[in-house]
């Protein structure tokens, strides 16, 4: 333990010290951190780093998805949910076929068994890679949505291909009747046990007497219960855990307090970030390892990268296909839910967006790790050569397209003209309006029904007018706050309501929610 100790904290220091040179740099931090973890590789010394694939699984999944699952917009989601479905599964579906039919063709001793099982390894695009590389450019909120959505169903879409292809080798048949069985209750029953556990766990916080820290340090053990409780039961941990997720992040202004709010923010957005860095950083490290196994299976190094280059020009082909033939499907048999885009050009440049946001990453590496040593006695076939190609796939995609993507979207002007910066800024002014005008009415209503006649009442209607001139808080006593509180609870639930107009950006009103919060925590501690 006391030797580890101080690689640990190196390696969270080496993450900090990147992720402001990536900021500098305009670089998104997942690229260099796996750049960084190559390089580290090579200094002599230091031990083979070796990884427990359900390390990767249990330890960081959960609270990656978790932590996405919270900041989706969900009425984003339910708008764009016949796009997210088809990537989620479908294209997902497409590109393990691709992969596997190149496999069998090119790469000799692959069957269709084996090259279904490095498509589902390699199919699913990395969620955090993606929300690295985009945030140094403005996207639509459609896009984003898109994408989000999209990153939290896919990893379990490819993990059911990953786990029936590995069935499919260990016994050389596919039983077509019992696989449709199982992928229902994977999927179905992953996400009846997340929704089901959700529902305790808010019970649970309404319920027991705990305080903000208490409610944090459960929010950080449930997303292990929703992954542990599922796959325990051979159903999608990952889906219990984003239907879970989502289903308590819809609740959260019923079983948080404020306080509570505001401080899990902070704690997971800490949490996530170092997760986050120490699993890119891991795929640099493990590159030896990978190169070692290479070698002893006997295949040259160049032919080796060969197949690795080969597989990941098929990932790409092969969402730019998906891509083009989601936006044709939909113009032809959905046309209302096409995106309202009057340039030609900017439509049908959209799909290569989508296309070109295919960076791979942990489940991937993860996945191919989890391929067992020896199958019935013997060495699993071809599963150096399947790591090998993996780790080549996420290097390639994270540097070609991670880096070309925001020069992509800035040089095509995908977006000239798209945001309506004095539009937007209209719709958040009307909302404080609206809010305004709430408090006025639920101050003027209280005031007519319960506090009629009495002068604190009125000298706090006015004070609330005009307290951003006021220096103190001396003005401040027992009734006044209460009926602040209630202010506040009351703004809540008329954003809450508005939340349902479509023209309203659901990120708008979550960023009021947080100022409403931050407001009331000044006010408990006057």
């Amino acid at each position: 333990m006391h030797s580890i100790l101080p690689f640990l904290l190196a390696m969270v220091a080496v993450i900090v010290l990147l992720n402001i040179f990536a900021t500098k740099l305009k670089i998104a931090y997942p690229i260099l951190l796996v750049v960084a973890g190559l390089l580290i590789s090579f200094i002599p010394g230091l031990p083979v780093l070796k990884i427990d694939p359900d390390l990767i699984f249990f330890i960081f999944l959960p609270p990656l998805l978790c932590e996405a699952s919270w900041s989706v917009s969900l009425k984003e989601m339910r708008k764009w949910y016949r796009m997210i479905t088809s990537f989620a599964f479908l294209v997902v579906f497409f590109t393990a076929l691709a992969v596997a039919v190149a496999a069998n063709h090119f790469i000799p001793g692959f069957t269709i068994a084996l090259g279904f099982l490095l498509g589902g390894i390699v199919s699913p695009p990395d969620a955090v890679s993606t929300a690295a590389i985009t945030k140094f450019v403005k996207i639509p909120k459609a896009t984003q949505a898109i994408l989000e959505g999209e990153s939290l169903l896919n990893d379990a879409s490819s993990l059911i291909i990953f786990r029936f292809a590995l069935v499919a080798v260990g016994t050389g048949q596919f039983i077509w009747q019992e696989a449709a069985t199982s992928f229902l209750w994977t999927v179905f029953g992953g996400a009846g046990i997340g929704l089901l556990l959700g529902w305790l766990f808010v019970q649970a916080h309404r319920k027991l007497p705990t305080d903000t820290s208490s409610d944090i340090a459960l929010t950080l053990i449930e997303p292990y219960l929703f992954y542990l409780l599922a796959e325990t039961m051979h159903s999608s941990g990952v889906l219990a855990v984003v239907a879970g997720s989502v289903y308590m992040s819809s609740k959260r202004l019923t079983f948080l307090s404020s306080s509570g709010r505001i401080k899990a923010y902070s704690v997971w957005e800490s949490f996530v970030f170092i997760l986050n860095g120490v699993v890119f950083l891991i795929i640099g490290l493990e590159l030896p390892e990978i190169v070692a196994g290479i070698k002893s299976s006997g295949i040259p190094l160049d032919e080796a990268i060969g197949y690795g280059v080969l597989v990941t020009t098929v990932l790409i082909i092969t969402r730019m296909i998906s891509s083009y033939a989601a936006l044709f499907a939909t113009m032809l048999f959905r046309r209302k839910s096409v995106p309202h885009i009057n340039n030609k050009r900017r439509r049908y440049l959209m799909p290569a967006l989508l296309g070109w946001t295919g960076m791979r990453g942990v489940v991937s590496l993860a996945a191919a790790l989890a391929i067992p040593v020896k199958l019935n006695g013997a060495m699993f076939p071809q599963r150096d050569l399947i790591l090998f190609i993996t780790f080549v796939a996420i290097l390639l995609t994270l540097l070609l397209q991670g880096l070309t993507l925001p020069y992509f979207i800035r040089r095509s002007r995908l977006f000239e003209g798209i945001f309506n910066e004095a539009e937007e800024e209209e719709a958040r002014k009307a909302m404080k309006r609206g809010l305004k005008q709430h408090v006025y009415e639920f101050l003027n209503s209280r005031y007519e029904t319960e506090w009629k006649g009495q002068e604190v009442m009125e000298k706090f209607i006015h004070q609330w007018e005009e307290r951003s001139k006021i220096q103190d808080d001396s003005w401040m006593n027992d009734k006044t706050k209460l009926i602040f509180l209630e202010m506040l609870e009351s703004q809540r639930n008329y954003l809450v309501a508005l939340n349902n107009d479509p023209k309203i950006n659901e990120e708008i009103i979550r960023q009021q929610l947080y100022q409403i919060d931050l407001e009331e925590e000044r006010l408990r501690a006057i």
